[in-house]
C-alpha cells in the first residue's frame, strides 16, 4: 500500500503528524487509523467472497487482479491457445532495426559526391540526367 513512500517522505509525514495532532493525541489517532484500515480490508474481503459465491462454480478460479488491463493482456499473451508466443518469439526487433539501419547507412555511403567544390552546388548548371527517376530517397525514419 505504501510502496511509493521513501524514507524522507515518511519522516516528513511523522513530523507533520506530531505537529498537527501533538504528542499526546498521536497514539490515539494511529489506533483509530489502523482500526479503520483493518475494517476496510475486512469489508473488501467479504465483498470479494460474496461476489465469488454469486458467480458460481464456473468462476472458481476467478481473480480480481485479472480485471486490471495490464494483467489481463499479459495473461492473454502468455496463453498458448492463440499462438501469440510463437509470433512474439519469431519477431526480433533488434535484428529488424539493424537491417533498417544498415539499409539507411549503405544508401548514404553509396550516394555519389555532389562535386569537388567543397560541398558547394552550382545552381547555374543543369543536373546531369543519369537515367534515374526523380523519386526522393527512402527515409526509414519517416515510415
Amino acid at each position: 500500500m505504501f510502496n511509493d513512500i521513501g524514507p524522507l517522505e515518511l519522516v516528513t509525514l511523522v513530523v507533520l503528524a506530531v505537529l498537527v495532532f501533538g504528542p499526546d493525541k498521536l497514539p490515539k489517532v494511529i489506533q483509530d487509523v489502523t482500526r479503520t484500515i483493518r475494517k476496510i480490508r475486512e469489508f473488501s474481503e467479504s465483498a470479494k467472497q460474496d461476489i465469488r459465491q454469486e458467480l458460481g462454480p464456473e468462476f472458481k478460479d476467478f481473480e480480481f487482479e485479472d480485471l486490471n488491463p495490464k494483467t489481463f493482456i499479459r495473461k492473454q499473451l502468455e496463453n498458448d491457445d492463440l499462438g501469440l508466443k510463437e509470433i512474439r518469439n519469431g519477431f526480433d526487433l533488434k535484428k529488424e532495426m539493424a537491417e533498417v539501419t544498415d539499409a539507411v547507412h549503405s544508401r548514404e555511403t553509396d550516394a555519389p559526391a555532389s562535386g569537388s567544390s567543397g560541398g558547394r552546388v552550382d545552381m547555374t548548371k543543369k543536373p546531369e540526367d543519369s537515367g534515374k527517376d526523380d523519386r526522393p530517397p527512402f527515409d526509414a525514419d519517416a515510415t
